[in-house]
């Protein structure tokens, strides 16, 4: 039972390609058919293939003929294909059965690659609400009971354990905590948050456990806001995709009133006879069907997208390609995209007296106990320096660490923390640390006391001299300036940072990459907003992201782009073009790409519609018959196909 189950789930999730392959298989086996001479086999064969590929297009065609009142090109393929298969029927020409079958498979399979671009909003937006939990642990008389969420009002206490997402944005009423907010603000630390702070839903609480009060309604919240412009951003139909609507449906109606002139006026105007008439009308349906047309643009982008592919870059559709190589203006998220969004040692300095290598083992020793960020990554960099376990560790939240190693008491803070225990801080490290800090590092202070006695923590100036500092940073890519100076080689016009960090780490990391121009302290709708302003200079504009946050701006720029390996199942959901191995420097391998893929594209449309003048011409002058008409149309179809190839190098 359970293999018939997946099929029948399979036939339905992949109709379309399910369709086109039936058609294409029936095709063949009717040529085959045609080939033995086995006409009966081939009559039951061949109109199968029409009926199972041409359905969708022909059900499209006509719905947009009833209800719109348009003619649009799947209902002129429809009609070419079967005034080809009913002109080999009427003089026994059977192969021209198989041509028109051939157009239908061509649209067919058009179908069933539009049909997998149309999926991905919903995917999306199903990411998105999987981020927040459906309950939430509401104080009630003093007692704790789980409710839905969509049942919370403003005015509820919450209570969070440590360790859970948080539900609902809210005011924090008692408790202490870091909350990771990276994938709704984006910044790349952990974020210190006590009471009458707001917390956001969908970001992950730390160690401690939280008692917040809901102040506004649950479906206002932050990420619900995601959601919803995400939903907004993905329905518009972007200005090129209404272009080609109306392009198909204009060209159209021009070949079908052209093909109805031409199987009545001529006897009238030219003396032609009926049969002669009526040879060269279906002729024309033929020759001007829009078949070379479509392959001088799918195969080309199908190729790109291949060749993308081998090299890390993954395009979801066909029209991101050509997108990405007129894109004006780049805009890219900061945590994750031009940093690695892991917090790392940037730099050790000790005092003269010590070894960077001592301030590094000290801070780790009482570090090894902490689940900050900020201490595993203390203790991370100090992997290789055989650590000794410290005891009657104390952490004190929002300041530092305490405890004692190897019989010598170790403080581990920021200066205002450790400045309790030491009379004065050097001068020369204070100043290298306010530098440090202008540059958007965090720095921690190191300090020791070598008498093995607890209550002299208590005491300030008990003999504690410092030891040294640490500077914490979320490192930049290696690739990350190479690639910002590629893409202006490039011609990129415009290139911004957005981020939900504070202003001087933004413009540190901007100033290392080679980015001038930089928006921070950015929340989900402010980059969507910075995005929308960018397009109405630049009209396309890029988005380069990883986060939850960065989702509604991947949504609404014209080429969404999401690192793959850090980025998040939404972004990545959301994106157009996904970098596999999140090397940015294949941004620029995609533009070129893009840009390829458009010259041959235009190289392509012009073969083609040079195709179709000299074949239109030659059956108005009467020069060719249908054979020769069909060869030199299926001939343009091949020759721009091949051409598109060219892509794959």
């Amino acid at each position: 039972m359970l293999y018939p189950q997946r099929f029948s789930q399979f036939t339905r999730e992949h109709a379309d390609t399910v369709a086109a392959l039936l058609c294409g298989l029936l095709l063949f086996l009717g040529w085959f058919a045609l080939h033995l001479g086995a006409l009966g086999l081939a009559f039951l064969l061949l109109p199968a293939a029409y009926v199972i590929g041409g359905y969708e297009s022909a059900r499209e065609g006509l719905t947009t003929l009833f209800k719109e009142k348009e003619l649009d090109v799947d209902l002129l393929m429809i009609v070419a294909a079967i005034g080809a298969a009913s002109l080999g029927l009427w003089r026994r020409e059977y192969h021209l059965i198989i041509d028109g079958a051939i157009l239908i498979l061509i649209f067919a399979i058009s179908g069933a690659l539009e049909g997998y671009a149309m999926q991905r909003t919903e995917r999306s937006i199903r990411s998105l609400m999987s981020l927040t939990p459906d309950t939430a642990r509401v104080l009630l008389q003093g007692k704790e009971e789980e409710i839905p969420i969509t049942q919370l009002k403003v005015g509820d206490e919450i209570v969070v354990k440590p360790g859970e997402l948080i539900p609902t944005d809210g005011i924090i009423l008692s408790g202490y905590s870091t909350l990771n907010q990276a994938a709704i603000t984006g910044e790349s630390l952990p974020v210190e948050k006590t009471v009458g702070e707001e917390v956001f839903a969908g970001t992950l609480n730390g160690y401690g456990a939280l008692q917040i009060k809901v102040h506004k309604p649950a479906q206002s919240s932050l990420i619900q806001r995601v959601i919803r412009l995400v939903e907004q951003a993905k329905t518009q139909a972007p200005p090129s995709q209404e272009f080609i609507d109306r392009f198909e449906k204009g060209y159209a109606k021009v070949i079908v009133v052209a093909g109805i002139l031409l199987a009545t006026l001529p006897p009238f105007l030219w003396g032609w006879d009926w049969e002669t008439t009526i040879y060269r009308a279906l002729t024309f349906l033929v020759v001007a069907s829009p078949c070379a047309l479509m392959a001088a643009i799918m195969p080309t982008l199908l190729s790109g997208i291949a060749n993308g592919a081998r090299q890390g870059i993954l395009f979801k559709n066909g029209a991101q390609l050509e997108k990405i190589g007129k894109v004006r203006a780049i805009a890219f998220d900061k945590t994750g995209t031009l940093t690695t969004g892991k917090v790392q040692v940037f730099q050790v300095i000790s005092l003269s007296k010590y070894t960077q290598a001592d301030v590094l083992k000290a801070a780790a020793s009482v570090e090894s106990y902490s689940e900050h960020p900020i201490g595993k990554a203390i203790v991370q960099a100090a992997g290789d320096l055989n650590l000794v376990g410290a005891v009657q560790v104390q952490a004190i939240p929002g300041q530092g660490i305490v405890g004692i190693a190897q019989e010598q008491q170790i403080i581990v803070g920021n200066a205002v923390f450790v400045q309790k225990y030491v009379t004065n801080l050097p001068e020369e490290l204070r100043e290298m640390a306010q530098s440090l800090e202008r540059e958007g590092k965090t720095v921690v202070w190191v300090a020791k006391n070598p008498t093995p006695n607890p209550s002299a923590l208590l005491e300030r100036g008990a003999g504690f001299e410092v030891m040294g500092i640490i500077a914490i940073a979320d490192e930049v890519r290696s690739q990350a300036a190479a690639t910002i100076t590629r893409l202006k080689k490039l011609g990129v016009e415009q290139i911004v940072m957005l981020t939900g960090d504070n202003q001087e780490t933004a413009h540190s990391v901007a100033k290392a990459v080679g980015i001038d121009r930089v928006h921070a302290q950015l929340l989900p709708e402010d980059k969507l907003d910075v995005i929308r302003r960018l397009q109405q200079e630049y009209q396309t504009v890029a988005m380069v992201g990883d986060g939850i946050n960065d989702a509604p701006a991947l949504a609404q720029a014209s080429v969404g782009i999401a690192m793959g390996v850090s980025g998040s199942d939404v972004a990545l959901e959301t994106a157009d073009i996904v970098l596999m191995a999140d090397r940015l420097e294949k941004i620029a391998v995609a533009m070129h790409l893009g840009r390829r893929s458009q010259v041959i594209v235009k190289q392509n449309i012009f073969v083609a519609l040079g195709f179709i003048m000299l074949l239109l011409v030659g059956n108005f002058l009467g020069n060719i018959n249908l054979p020769i008409g069909v060869i030199g149309h299926e001939g343009s179809t091949v020759l721009v196909t091949l051409s598109g190839l060219r892509l794959l190098k």
